[in-house]
């Protein structure tokens, strides 16, 4: 081949490549930009064009991905890339990914795969103190629903004369008379144990009159 036509195929090449930089890079920066905007439905549609017209992923795209599924609510989908992005050997952005998954699987009642996704988020990155407050959050909220539970097991069935002191105090408090009200309950919790079983109520007079007296 002539050094001419050798030239000429190299500049036939070049620009192709060229192209394909400039249209990547164009096709990142309206992904960036609708994000940037919160216009989520079409940030999930531009991120999807890097996939799917330039074959282009990355940890990062993964998890931006599931930012713009997450607050588009598509969370379903949200899940499902931050579950990839959770692979990255970036830890801060696995534990980011982590983080955001728990709070999904939190937000549908999914307690413990919450509290095991930011558990996994802080081993990932120790340093992510969002994650340490959804994890340490979660599991005193947990923690205290079990008690709670277990305090609503072991109740006692109110008596007769438990339900009728009961009422009496309700009639009180409809009267503004919490203190009148709370000592119908003490001394009824004396003459019966069964009146135990309405001890959240006693509690709350007990912090209702606290709060008077002051």
């Amino acid at each position: 081949m002539s050094w001419s036509k050798w030239i000429l195929t190299v500049f036939l090449i070049i620009p192709s490549s060229w192209t394909y930089v400039t249209r990547l890079n164009t096709a990142i920066k309206v992904a960036e930009r609708s994000y940037a905007e919160a216009k989520y439905e079409e940030s999930v549609a531009n991120h999807l064009v890097l996939i799917n017209d330039f074959e282009y992923k990355s940890p990062e795209l993964s998890f931006d991905l599931g930012l713009s599924h997450q607050y588009a609510e598509k969370v379903d989908e949200a899940q499902t890339w931050y579950d990839q992005a959770t692979q990255s050997p970036k830890k801060m952005l696995a534990s980011f990914a982590f983080n955001q998954s728990g709070v999904i699987a939190g937000n549908k009642k999914e307690y413990q795969a919450a509290l095991s996704k930011f558990q996994s988020a802080l081993i990932k990155d120790p340093t992510n103190e969002q994650a340490r407050y959804n994890y340490e959050m979660l599991a005193r909220w947990l923690k205290r629903d079990e008690e709670r539970k277990n305090q609503d097991k072991n109740k006692p069935e109110p008596s007769e004369f438990a339900k009728r002191k009961k009422a009496e105090a309700d009639r009180l408090v409809e009267q503004f008379r919490f203190n009148d009200a709370l000592k119908v309950m003490q001394e009824a919790l004396v003459q019966d144990p069964t009146v135990a079983a309405y001890q959240d109520f006693i509690t709350t007079l007990q912090e209702v009159v606290e709060i008077d007296e002051k």
